[in-house]
């Protein structure tokens, strides 16, 4: 994706410019870390393709999923923590294949001050990551796993825009914080009642 996209319903152009000029490209593979925990924010990252999972993990070392970072999109908590000179609390990691252009932190003041596009996209993706983390408060407060296992198939297919979805039941579990063999399980009992269909690493949406 380009990063006029991220803009396109602004007629200045001029942001989408400020932003190639002080940013630098970055891919990375599937599953490589982009922003750990705990480590400091130098730059924002605008997701150009490919998808990025924000992950919060506990004192104990488990893991749930909180977000997803689709093309267009930013992370809002790095935005938060790099204003802040605060460290990540949490851990972003790519989804596949993915490119970001990073905007270090010691730009975005001016940004702010300059382009009110900016502060508006800014403000459109804050609102958007509290809907999301408000229903995942809402989902384990209130859904069954089994209901929470199938809804997350569901988002990675369309992230992919694929029925065919490149998993492994331990990731799975990660991302909603529990444990394997109780995805596994769950995921057999889908299987059975023609939900989906399992294969080695994989999982076809039916």
């Amino acid at each position: 994706m380009e990063v006029k996209n991220i803009f396109e319903n602004e007629p200045n152009s001029k942001i989408t410019e400020k932003l190639l000029e002080i940013g630098f490209t970055k891919k990375f593979e599937d599953g490589e870390v982009i922003l750990d925990e705990q480590s400091f924010i130098k730059a924002i990252p605008i997701v150009l393709s490919g998808n990025v999972r924000v992950m919060r993990t506990d004192d104990d070392d488990r893991e749930i999923l909180l977000y997803y970072i689709q093309p267009g999109e930013s992370c809002i908590m790095s935005f938060l923590g790099g204003m802040h000179q605060d460290t990540s609390k949490i851990k972003a990691i790519a989804e596949d294949e993915t490119e970001l252009l990073f905007i270090p932190v010691d730009s975005l003041g001016h940004l702010m001050k300059n382009f009110p596009e900016w502060l508006d996209y800014i403000f459109k993706l804050y609102h958007k990551r509290f809907e999301e983390l408000l229903e995942v408060v809402n989902a384990i407060a209130f859904k069954k796993l089994d209901t929470r296992l199938f809804d997350l198939l569901k988002l990675k297919s369309e992230l992919v825009h694929s029925k065919l979805i490149h998993v492994t039941h331990e990731q799975l579990a990660k991302e909603l914080g529990t444990v394997r063999v109780v995805v596994s399980r769950l995921l057999k009992q889908m299987e059975e009642v023609g939900m989906i269909e399992l294969g080695r690493n994989k999982i076809t949406l039916m």
